[in-house]
């Protein structure tokens, strides 16, 4: 027995449906652990079938506890007039997924269908217990590369050379592939929350910012940690304590039933109180995916619960001048915050 399945299933009757076509690929494979890039999942009360096409049909069938069912490679138009006879109906879909195109293909299959939104991602942001522990292992290959960063001579350096160092690095460590690319923000750029790394070459007086994670096993983590190279300005240095002190509060809240709105606004309560603009949210949960359930931030709702993962990773940017962001990667848990990655927050400076 699957237990994400049955995880699933037990939403079916309060979603007034009694099938679910799960077609986001991320989805398909937390269900099934089958990875593909063309692949829907149908379940029901009594079957899971696994919709692929002929070239990944032979891989689909080593998957355990699903029907297997070849279809053309444009699923959704195969998939119509064959829907009635495998899904029981009213059929409910991942809307925010579902392609107007996919919508109209299965429209025409007569069967009724109920569109959802954040269903499957609702449960994937409970982690069980093996996941969480690659999730852990994912931290500390980030810990670990952030170590050797901090002996590493970055001035005259360019960002982008500084990100590719630290790409080879978390392969190094036994990452199998980045989370996403890597943040190298130095100077002016670092006042940017998602500067994309560029040739701009690290001076002396630098806040730089790094913002890195590691994928292990399909699970990501997520650190961002901001250095010094020389004696910053006032207002940074400022920015530095004030950010830090922002991260440490929020954090030491993160606990079960904890306000994932209220989490947001204690981060924001310090950062204006020390005369800065709050630019965005607090943070946002991590799994498969860098970003997922659950989100913090003003218009978030919802509490949290042990087994989530999440980011908290307050920023201060100052137009022209630089910024700062600290960011750690948690679990909650019964007995309050896990704190995964471990690398120091205090305010380093590099050569």
């Amino acid at each position: 027995m699957n237990p994400r399945v049955e995880r699933l299933r037990a939403e079916l009757d309060g979603l007034g449906a009694a099938s679910f076509l799960v077609t986001n690929p991320v989805n398909v494979e937390y269900l099934t652990g089958f990875a593909s890039s063309n692949a829907f999942v149908l379940v029901n009360h009594k079957r899971v079938v696994l919709l692929t096409d002929g070239r990944y049909i032979e891989a689909a069938g080593a998957v355990e506890g699903v029907e297997v069912v070849q279809l053309d490679r444009n699923l959704a138009r195969a998939l119509a007039p064959r829907l009635g006879d495998l899904a029981e109906a009213p059929v409910a879909l991942e809307a925010e997924h579902v392609t107007l195109v996919i919508q109209e293909h299965l429209r025409l299959s007569g069967v009724e269908l109920l569109p959802t939104t954040g269903v499957i991602l609702g449960l994937r942001a409970v982690k069980e217990p093996a996941e969480l522990e690659t999730i852990r292992r994912a931290a500390r290959i980030l810990s670990d590369v952030y170590e050797r960063l901090a002996s590493e001579t970055v001035v005259g350096r360019t960002e982008r050379e500084l990100a590719w160092w630290f790409e080879q690095a978390v392969h190094g460590e036994g990452a199998h592939d980045v989370a996403f690319p890597t943040i190298v923000a130095g100077g002016p750029n670092a006042a940017l929350p998602h500067h994309h790394a560029d040739d701009r070459r690290i001076e002396a007086g630098d806040a730089v910012l790094v913002d890195a994670g590691a994928r292990l096993d399909g699970y990501c983590s997520d650190c961002t940690r901001t250095f010094a190279t020389g004696p910053l300005p006032e207002e940074l240095r400022r920015a530095y304590s004030t950010c830090r002190a922002a991260q440490e509060a929020a954090l030491a809240a993160v606990v079960v039933d904890a306000d994932t709105e209220g989490l947001d606004a204690i981060a924001a309560r310090e950062v204006s109180e020390g005369g800065f603009e709050v630019k965005h949210g607090l943070g946002h949960g991590v799994g498969l995916e860098v970003h997922e359930l659950p989100v913090l931030r003003p218009e978030a709702e919802g509490s949290l619960v042990a087994g989530n993962v999440v980011t908290i990773e307050p920023g201060i940017y100052l137009p022209g001048i630089g910024g700062v962001r600290i960011e750690d990667l948690v679990i909650v848990t019964d007995n309050g915050p896990e704190v995964l990655t471990s690398f120091t927050k205090e305010l380093l400076t590099l050569e």
